[in-house]
């Protein structure tokens, strides 16, 4: 392995690059501009038990130094992904991938997992409860400990897969639900989702989002999400990955350093379609620079200061 290997729940990475869900499709789009097999994994877009058309538009907002969505998680279904979209990515992917998976209810999510945990193309379960975008589930079950602690338990009896909980930054106590997900079987924990916000337009005097609101992601939440990676890395014993206004190889380091095991990427692939690509080559010129040797030797190293 190189210098810009790590490991993920027993899962050797080449690189702790991961696009994150709903910002990289299914891969195959962008591995018609580069070779996606640099990346370490990518989650791929957030999948439901039924077909989803979405939330209504508009759905996108622009915001200084990020933006707002409301999809509210369109996609076609766990069946068509197995059947269409998993042999597609097979032809340009041949890595294990990650799956992340939504819900509306503890059985939507113990089906769709069980399903996309029996795929030999699927690494790690990465299930989303913080989806502040859609009604009736979604953050629901990432704002308690005790929901989520639920949908976690019941989701590892059905898969032998690396079950990773996506949380949900819209909590007071960020560490004790992580906490509780460890203690309920999680191997890994992802942070943060997207903040909730909202925007007006002052002409129509309305809110710019058909949904009113949407989940806030770029540059302006990254010290949110550093400051939460930091806490979670502290509180449970098990990996974490760290997401949250990643836009530059400083900040992966920066996540590493606070506790990251690995680093996704998202709002970022919106605005620069290479911009993975562009770290994958900064980042071993930015090791020279402070002196490390191998990216996993940094995990956590702040908190040795």
């Amino acid at each position: 392995m190189g210098r810009l290997s790590t490991s993920l729940c027993g899962i050797e990475l080449d690189s702790p690059l991961i696009p994150a869900s709903g910002t990289f499709g299914y891969g195959y789009e962008f591995a018609e501009l580069y070779d996606i097999n640099i990346l370490g994994t990518f989650s791929f877009k957030g999948t439901t038990r039924e077909p989803r058309f979405g939330n209504p538009t508009p759905r996108i907002a622009e915001t200084p130094s990020g933006m707002l969505n409301a999809v509210g998680l369109q996609n076609p279904g766990v069946d068509r992904v197995i059947s269409e979209e998993l042999p597609r990515l097979a032809e340009v992917f041949s890595k294990p991938v990650m799956a992340n998976v939504s819900g509306f209810s503890v059985d939507d999510y113990v089906e769709s997992c069980a399903k996309l945990g029996a795929q030999p193309q699927v690494g790690w379960l990465e299930v989303n409860i913080s989806c502040p975008n859609v009604h009736g589930g979604g953050m629901s079950f990432g704002t308690s400990a005790k929901d989520a602690a639920e949908v976690t338990r019941e989701v590892k009896k059905v898969t032998d897969k690396p079950v990773i909980m996506k949380l949900s930054p819209n909590v007071t106590d960020i560490a004790e639900i992580a906490r509780a997900c460890e203690d309920a079987g999680a191997d890994g924990i992802s942070l943060i989702n997207t903040l909730m916000g909202m925007r007006v337009d002052i002409r129509r005097r309305k809110p710019v989002l058909a949904n009113r609101t949407g989940g806030l992601s770029g540059p302006a939440v990254f010290p949110v999400a550093l400051r939460m990676v930091w806490d979670v890395y502290e509180a449970v014993g098990i990996p974490v990955v760290g997401m949250g206004g990643v836009s530059s190889a400083e900040d992966v380091i920066e996540m590493m350093l606070s506790g990251a095991s690995a680093v996704e990427i998202g709002s970022a692939n919106l605005t620069d379609p290479w911009v993975c690509a562009k770290m994958t080559e900064r980042l071993p010129e930015l090791m020279d620079s402070l002196g490390i040797e191998n990216i996993k030797d940094i995990i956590g190293g702040a908190h040795n200061g």
